[in-house]
């Protein structure tokens, strides 16, 4: 079995008859988290009413930047994700692709390109390809490609080191390569629908005896309240994990690594998951370690932490187990990490 949905409106009619009160009110939870903690941030701030201790002012305001940074991008993967489903003709999409296992992930991978979404909004698109009849690991292949092959990444990460040292060339390199490997590894899975949560696999499964046929703008409006319920909540207890653990691990320490070819690389893998920083700006956010740190680490950073942080990884709990993920995570983390030392060794 390498199809978790291979029928467009079995399974939207599924979709929509499982739209449950409890999705809107996890979405409503997801939306209050978010205005509450963006709120409490201004409160707090130096012409605030109220005082925190610096931790606390940090931790807000290190949380505040993660969520107003991806919110947008949340909002247009979900939007992007609900036109894939629901408004283009499936055989439209198809017609693309190659009938090769090999040849199709690698175009699927290229996705990204004609779809500039940042990695938090990638992931309820890789829910939407599952749902539009794609196999798992195809949607894996899309989800850890697109973060990296799309064209904003690529002109800001020019921008930031132009071909300095092959960073840019390195890293678009490392991933198409990183996301195929992993595509090609779990197409060799038995039983594929086993990677995914058993909620979204449930989600996925087609309801033969589901008769209900809701049209296109119920579909739009179902499909918005579940992903929102299950990604707004992630969103908001990710940014919180990744601004508090920023606040705990003084960046110094990191820094004093950087002229050690292996430990500079481990640093900025630590970095990059603490940081969770948006594919389409961590380029210059890194850009000022580069006078510390070995291109090679810089490498590292720039291809492990759009993939795996603390941020992405709460994203894609809700579709992946948790098993999926550190094995996920695991191949990541070794071919960055090598790449990485391939380019130290050879810049």
């Amino acid at each position: 079995m390498t199809r978790v949905a291979p029928d467009r409106r079995s399974l939207l009619a599924d979709s929509s008859r499982r739209m449950r009160p409890r999705h809107v009110v996890w979405m409503l939870a997801g939306i209050a988290g978010l205005v509450g903690v963006v709120a409490l941030r201004h409160l707090t701030a130096a012409d605030g009413p109220w005082d925190l201790p610096n931790a606390g002012q940090d931790l807000l305001t290190l949380a505040t930047s993660v969520l107003v940074e991806s919110l947008p991008f949340i909002v247009l993967g979900i939007t992007l994700s609900i036109i894939v489903q629901v408004w283009v003709p499936q055989a439209w999409l198809m017609q693309w692709l190659p009938r090769n296992a090999v040849g199709r992930r690698a175009i699927i991978s290229m996705f990204g390109m004609f779809l500039p979404v940042c990695e938090c909004g990638n992931v309820p698109l890789a829910r939407g390809l599952v749902r539009r009849g794609f196999s798992v690991p195809e949607s894996m292949t899309f989800l850890i490609a697109a973060p990296i092959l799309n064209p904003v990444v690529i002109i800001t990460t020019h921008q930031a080191f132009g071909f300095d040292d092959g960073i840019l060339v390195a890293r678009l390199l490392g991933g198409f390569l990183i996301a195929n490997l992993i595509g090609w590894l779990y197409a060799k899975h038995p039983e594929p629908e086993t990677l995914l949560t058993a909620r979204f696999a449930e989600q996925c499964r087609i309801d033969d005896e589901s008769h209900e046929h809701p049209t296109k703008w119920q579909q739009t409006l179902d499909l918005f309240v579940r992903e929102t319920s299950i990604l707004m909540p992630a969103l908001v207890i990710g940014a919180l994990v990744a601004g508090g653990i920023q606040v705990i691990v003084p960046r110094e320490i990191l820094v004093a690594l950087g002229s050690d070819p292996l430990w500079s690389i481990v640093a900025m893998m630590v970095l990059a998951f603490i940081i969770s920083v948006c594919s389409s700006v961590d380029a210059f956010f890194i850009l000022p370690f580069a006078a510390t740190f070995l291109p090679g680490s810089i490498v590292t950073f720039l291809v492990f932490g759009p993939i795996i942080d603390i941020k992405m990884l709460a994203l894609m709990r809700t579709t992946y187990s948790t098993q999926t993920l550190i094995q996920i995570t695991t191949v990541v983390g070794l071919v960055a990490a090598a790449l990485g030392l391939m380019v130290n060794y050879v810049a």
